[in-house]
């Protein structure tokens, strides 16, 4: 039999979402045509890949044996096709500086290895990790994450990021203000969006925890659109946001504070798939390793009683 990769890649995207009106969209492919194709791939297989209704899609256990092997498969088709020295496939997430810095930090080192960087969420970046479409990927992992992919992959804590609260332009900066004190914004989209995801499940679970109302302003992207938004955002708010994007917005004038109660931090990994490396992904976990440890991205500089969700990986020393 000769199996055809695009239907077993189809098969990948049907498992990873049980829906298949969101494969379809993945694939941009019309929800009729995805189905037709995978049963031609069960009809080659000689068995059922999926039980599926009217409300619910779920793998047979046949289909989730097949499964491991197609991501392994996939993984070595991806690799055959692309050339050897095509360097090494990561993804940022907007302008957040983590997986920048360790980039800046392995060019610096390894200046002939091309690096190929796109722009990608957290569970975008595990998907094309686990589809071969990325060498390593810089994410917060979450339950659903570990879930839906409990192995194929490996992953450690890379920084905890901490948040900073930004005042409005010419207020005075205080070491710490209380998370009390204004009302808190964030840029996010709130649990029931369509656009909910890793970062907005990260907030749900602090604005719970810290027995807040969050004010969710949904998600403008860049740093440049924040920018913006918060220039005409009128006073009387704090805003939640990441280290890396506060720094810059204190030069635009913004003054940063501490939160006083409690200190958020956000668990940033580093994810590979679970097989042979190559010689550039050793390398750049090498690099991420050494550029976590000389930031001491693990011991965030802070007065306050650190905060991360209660499913975020034990905090260790990388090696």
């Amino acid at each position: 039999m000769d199996l055809d990769l695009r239907l077993v890649r189809y098969f990948v995207v049907v498992a990873d979402e049980l829906h298949f009106g969101r494969a379809a969209a993945r694939l941009h492919i019309s929800q009729p045509a995805l189905s037709k194709q995978i049963r031609r791939l069960e009809s080659d297989l000689g068995f059922r890949l999926l039980t599926r209704d009217s409300r619910h899609v779920a793998l047979t256990p046949d289909g989730a044996r097949f499964l491991r092997d197609a991501r392994v498969l996939i993984a070595h088709a991806t690799r055959m096709t692309r050339a050897e020295d095509a360097g090494i496939r990561i993804a940022h997430i907007f302008d957040l500086d983590t997986s920048r810095l360790v980039v800046d930090a392995f060019a610096a080192r390894f200046p002939d290895v091309a690096v190929i960087a796109s722009s990608m969420d957290s569970q975008r970046q595990l998907d094309a990790l686990m589809n071969g479409l990325l060498d390593v990927a810089i994410l917060r992992v979450t339950p659903g994450m570990t879930a839906a992919h409990p192995e194929g992959w490996r992953h450690r804590p890379l920084r905890l990021e901490p948040f900073r609260l930004v005042g409005r332009r010419g207020e005075r900066e205080c070491a710490t203000v209380s998370l009390n004190e204004r009302p808190i914004e964030v840029f996010g989209d709130p649990r029931g969006s369509a656009l909910f995801n890793a970062h907005g499940e990260y907030l749900s679970a602090f604005e719970s925890d810290a027995a807040l109302t969050l004010s969710w302003l949904g998600n403008p992207g860049t740093f440049d659109q924040c920018l913006a938004r918060m220039e005409r955002a009128p006073a009387g708010a704090y805003l939640l946001e990441f280290d890396s994007y506060a720094q810059r917005y204190r030069r635009f004038g913004m003054p940063l504070h501490h939160p006083a109660e409690l200190q958020p931090v956000y668990p940033w990994s580093i994810a590979w798939r679970d097989e042979p490396l190559s010689a550039a992904t050793a390398a750049f976990l090498a690099v991420a390793a050494d550029v976590a440890a000389e930031r001491r991205w693990l011991e965030p500089d802070t007065s306050a009683p650190l905060w991360q969700p209660p499913s975020a990986e034990a905090v260790r020393t990388l090696r």
